[in-house]
């Protein structure tokens, strides 16, 4: 085995004597990396998912067998099972699970212990930026020459996924506050970018999320690199003792900051990184907006810290071009260019149709599809301040995913509140699936009707909207010779 298991927290002696783990869900972006690790490790792993998709290929690959569909008989033979939060409980092979007899774990438990087994591991806390923050670390870690293990929420190009399982003791992980799973983890290096209102259906207010990053914080054996500049950052770090303590921001209070930034062209955004008084490297990026500055930041105090040069910082900043679903370009077509991006979240709405103005386009096109109803009812209101910052919007029905619509919330109220807005919402039916495709084929249509030259269009949301960009940069390509459908 490559990596030499530690002592290990409550619940880590879990794995002990077990040699059949069975994954419930197991194509999603944060089971695939635990798979990939345990694998390595000679565990004999299968798994379960609902729908192909390119990481169900990738775990195949690794000669871990995969039912199609979520059967209780999928189960037979595990003597540990995991799922992922995402699971509902009428789940059948949930069920199985829990009246198996055997440990049944959520995803960010398992995680848990196996952070635990890295003597550094560097966890990416923060409301926004955790997955292309980890993507920047991971990416410079690997050109500083470290075998390192990675779990990222999206996929880097880079490792062609959302994680590795490397031979190294340092490991990267994004570390999601969700219902405080990061509280989980093993953190020898935590990171915390941001700390804002999110998830309020289960923190309640934003004291309450602080408390949880400070937890988080304090939970760290060697350090927390933090953002200097966050107000709600600095209250939840604010005396904690023990450790490094390492501030990342804009301005020169920090220990970390950058200095003299130049937008080259396009996404492309060069600076110095300082560290105190002193220069350490002229930095380039390749996406855009002053957050992704910040993140890159972060990413180079982090990397620093686990002992990369200055030299592995620039190469590895300069070769990332953004992991999957971070403003990453679908294509251009008859002077219409096509991004997708993750943001969900209004300050990430924000941070990222702010950037995508700053591009110079004529017009900037935001489709959004909201996601979960609690989000948009709690921050309904600065919904309409991110989206307004697009010239035109386009709204897709409200992604429920784990949730039930109590409220009665819908997608068309954020319309009609919103200017140059238009919604495809049908609301619900019983045949969800099939509401939800007409949606996105009105959605489509209406794009290749309406865009022009000079046009930027953006899809957002942490659903299946990216389809909406693929789909149109395809018809966009493919009807009349590549011209306007």
């Amino acid at each position: 085995m490559g990596v030499t298991l530690l002592n290990t927290k409550l619940k880590s002696d879990v794995l002990f004597g077990k040699k059949h783990i069975h994954f419930i869900g197991i194509g999603g972006s944060g089971m695939y990396p635990l798979a990939q690790i345990l694998h390595s490790q000679g565990y004999f792993l299968t798994g379960s998912d609902n729908n192909e998709t390119e990481t169900l290929d990738a775990v195949r690959k690794l000669g871990i067998p995969v039912f199609l569909g979520q059967r209780a008989e999928n189960i037979d033979g595990a003597d540990m099972i995991v799922h992922t939060a995402a699971i509902m409980s009428d789940n059948p092979e949930l069920i199985a699970a829990r009246n198996s007899g055997v440990p049944v774990l959520e995803r960010s438990e398992l995680l848990g212990i196996i952070t635990s087994w890295y003597k550094n591991s560097v966890c990416v806390s923060g409301t926004h930026g955790k997955t292309t923050a980890t993507s920047m670390l991971t990416q410079i870690l690997m050109d500083a020459g470290l075998d390192i293990s990675a779990v990222i929420g999206g996929k880097l190009p880079r490792i062609g996924g959302s994680g590795r399982a490397g031979k190294s003791d340092i490991m990267t992980c994004e570390a999601c506050e969700f219902q405080d799973h990061f509280l989980n983890l093993s953190v020898d290096t935590a990171v915390i970018l941001n700390v804002d209102e999110d998830h309020l259906e289960y923190f309640g207010n934003i004291d309450n999320i602080v408390a949880s990053f400070r937890k988080f914080a304090e939970n760290a054996t060697k350090a927390v690199i933090y953002n200097g500049d966050d107000e709600n950052t600095l209250k939840a770090v604010s005396g904690i003792s023990g450790k490094d303590m390492i501030s990342f921001g804009f301005t020169p209070k920090n220990d970390w900051y950058p200095m003299n930034i130049f937008r080259e062209d396009g996404m492309t955004t060069s600076f110095t990184l300082m560290h105190g008084k002193r220069s350490v490297a002229r930095l380039r990026i390749h996406v855009p907006g002053r957050h992704n500055i910040l993140n890159a930041v972060a990413a180079s105090a982090a990397a620093v810290y686990c002992g990369a040069p200055a030299k592995a910082l620039q190469l590895g900043l300069d070769g990332f071009h953004g992991a999957i679903r971070r403003f990453e370009k679908i294509g251009a077509v008859n002077g219409v260019t096509i991004v997708d991006d993750y943001a969900h979240h209004p300050a990430e709405l924000s941070a990222t149709l702010t950037a995508a103005k700053a591009l110079g386009f004529k017009r900037v096109t935001a489709v959004f599809q909201p996601f979960t109803y609690s989000r948009t009812e709690i921050l309904f209101d600065d919904f309409i301040k991110a989206l307004s910052i697009a010239d035109n919007c386009i709204l897709t029905a409200i992604m429920g995913s784990r949730e039930k619509n109590q409220s009665g919330i819908r997608s068309k109220q954020l319309a009609e509140k919103l200017q140059n807005c238009v919604c495809f919402d049908h609301g619900e039916s019983e045949d969800a699936t099939e509401t939800h495709d007409i949606n996105f084929r009105e959605v489509e249509d209406y794009l290749c009707k309406t865009v022009r030259d000079g046009d930027l269009v953006i899809t957002l949301g942490c659903g299946d909207v990216y389809k909406v960009a693929k789909a149109v940069y395809k018809r966009l390509s493919e009807e009349n010779g590549g011209k306007k459908c």
